[in-house]
Order: structure tokens, then sequence, then C-alpha cells
């Protein structure tokens, strides 16, 4: 983790996550002594007690204002891991903290408040109602919060503005594209102004056009928002064009988790390896990966950009003529350099690695 990110503070965290399937599979197992001692162990009295786990001693921190994107293929628990964190499945063992509350401790009333006020969702399937146009679906949470209709309309407006629907306010569902239903969904879900959002595959059943569209809709109002996402796919590239770290998911446990160039750049193991065989490093590698300290001269020469400049893109950029490169922060200062050289090094790297 760079060292900025560890100045970030860490609003959502599980530790030690477990969920089983099988006889008697809810908490009340945890006094079966199923959990103690290490993975292996446990592993190994879980399964010996007739009982499937699907989530295993999953451990990680989400940042403040962080794209954390949870990835694996169909039957990995990539889902069951997201719903554990909202506690729309109910937990075996372990804690899930935001803000240093633990959700596993909450009442039902207090988990309802939490979901309510704290916490949006959007899921694969819009769930739109089939009867409120577009206006009163985003409104609709609010009216459950037993806003007054003058503000919850006027939040409403602002959200459907925000995802690019206005003019749509009253139409019904059956009057919008896929893609204009999932802006809907995530309306409805920034309507209570969440500080966490979870996002289930929100962009699978998308046809991919709409679904580039949809993320980089998605990337937009993140840039505009700052929220703390817990996204879910099972699609490589969405991931790693959407997150600031990834962490991939086989058979229950994670395995490894990273920003996406270092996943990339030290695959975990030969899964993870196959995983990103086919992710061009030029996609992934940013400015701030390669460059240089800032020398005596290099203020005035070459172009500026952002630490998150891709190398793709200062490839581009040196096609164009860019002599080199200034990477500044949001003030305008830099904070290191780069050469062409530096960018086509990266680029055969890619190149050879490729073959």
């Amino acid at each position: 983790m760079t060292e900025a990110a560890q100045q970030r503070s860490v609003k959502l965290s599980c530790r030690n996550l477990w969920k089983v399937y099988g006889p008697r599979a809810d908490r009340s197992i945890r006094g079966q002594g199923l959990f103690g001692g290490d993975r292996f162990a446990a592993l190994e009295r879980i399964r010996d007690s007739g009982h499937m786990p699907a989530v295993i001693d999953a451990d990680f921190a989400v940042l403040a204002g962080e794209i954390f994107v949870i990835m694996g293929l169909s039957g990995s628990g990539k889902s069951t891991l997201i719903r554990c964190l909202s506690r729309l499945v109910e937990p075996s063992s372990g804690q899930v903290l935001l803000d240093g509350e633990d959700l596993l401790a909450a009442s039902a009333n207090r988990l309802i408040e939490l979901r309510r006020r704290e916490m949006g969702m959007v899921f694969q399937h819009f769930g739109l109602m089939p009867h409120l146009n577009v206006l009163d679906n985003v409104a609709f949470p609010l009216r459950v919060q037993g806003r007054p209709q003058e503000e919850r309309y006027s939040r409403a407006r602002e959200m459907i503005s925000l995802v690019g629907l206005e003019g749509r306010e009253r139409s019904f569902p059956n009057q919008l594209s896929g893609g204009q239903q999932q802006r809907v969904g995530l309306a409805r879900s920034l309507a209570v102004g969440p500080a966490l959002w979870f996002l289930d595959e929100p962009f699978s059943a998308l046809d991919p056009l709409i679904r580039r569209q949809m993320q980089d809709e998605f990337l937009r109002l993140q840039r505009m928002l700052s929220k703390t996402i817990v996204f879910i796919t099972h699609d490589m590239q969405e991931a790693f064009r959407l997150a600031d770290r990834i962490a991939i998911m086989r058979q229950g446990e994670i395995i490894q988790i990273g920003r996406p160039a270092d996943i990339v750049r030290e695959p975990a193991d030969d899964y993870v390896a196959r995983f990103v065989e086919d992710i061009p490093l030029v996609r992934v590698i940013l400015a701030k990966d390669i460059m240089r300290p800032v020398e005596s001269g290099d203020g005035s020469i070459g172009e500026a950009v952002s630490p998150a400049t891709t190398i793709e893109d200062l490839l581009a950029r040196l096609a164009a003529g860019a002599r080199g490169f200034r990477v500044t922060d949001g003030r305008g200062d830099a904070l290191g350099a780069i050469d062409p050289a530096a960018v086509l090094s990266m680029v055969d790297r890619d190149r050879q690695r490729r073959r």
C-alpha cells in the first residue's frame, strides 16, 4: 500500500470472516470450536463436520474514498462475501467493522438504520419498481426515511441530473433502455448520500458497449463524489479499469490483494498469473509507478500529467510530439519526472511479457 493510501482512514474492515453452509450453519456453530487455530486446521474441522465453506477467513480493510474490487470466477464466494459485509447474509464467524462499529453485533433496528442512511446497494438486477416512474423510484428510499415530499423530490431530481437522465423523470422502467435503468438504480442508491456503496456485478447484464459507457459514468461519479466502494465483478478487464485495489478470490479464499499494477507485475501464484496474462501493462502501470525524482531543470521540461495517467496515454502523447513529462499534483507542484525512454521501456516489457 502506498504512503498516501496509508494516510487515509479505514472505512470498512472485516477480520477473520467466515461463512459456512450445512447442518446448523449459523452463528451458533462458533460453540463447536470450528474456527479456532490456523486456517487449514479450521477448514479441515469444518469439512469433517459436514459444512461447506463459502467464505474462508477473509481479512482486509477498505480505505475511505477507495474503489475496492472483489473479483473471481463464478462460485468463488465474492457475492457471498459482499452480502456478509452488509449482513444480507449472516456470517458464521468474524467481525465486520464500519467506522469501528461491529456490524455483526448490531441490533436489527440499528442495522436497518445503517442500511437506510449509511449504505447504498446496487445489484446486477436493477430492482426498479415497475409501477413507479423514474422520479418516484429514485425518491423511494427517502420516502422510507420519512423525508418531506418536497425534500425527497428535490434530492431525487439532483441525483437524476447527476447520472444524466434529466428529462426522463416521468418515464417508467419499461420505457428505458438497460443502461438507463441501471442509471436509475445508481441514482436511487445515491439519493440517501451513503458513506459506503456496495455494488454486486451492477453492469454484467448490459451489452459490451453500454457496459463500457456505464463504467465511464461510474468513474465520473466517483471523481465527483469520492465514495467508499466495494465493487464485485467476475470481469478482469472491468476490475482493472475501475479498481484502486483488487482482491482476487478462489474457492472462498482471498488469494491476493493489491493495486492493479502490482498484481499484474507480481502475481501471487500461477492462478493469478493466468488471470492477468491478457491484461496489458500499458493500461495498468501509471505515471506514478515509473516517475523518477525531480532534478534541476525538470520543472520546465515536458507536459504536465497526473500521477494516475496510464503508460498507454503517455505513449500516445509521445507519438503526438511530447518530449517528456512532469508528474504534478492537484496544485501543479511537481512530484516527479518521466523520460521517453522510461515509457518505451515499459512498452517493450509489456511486449516481451505477452509473447
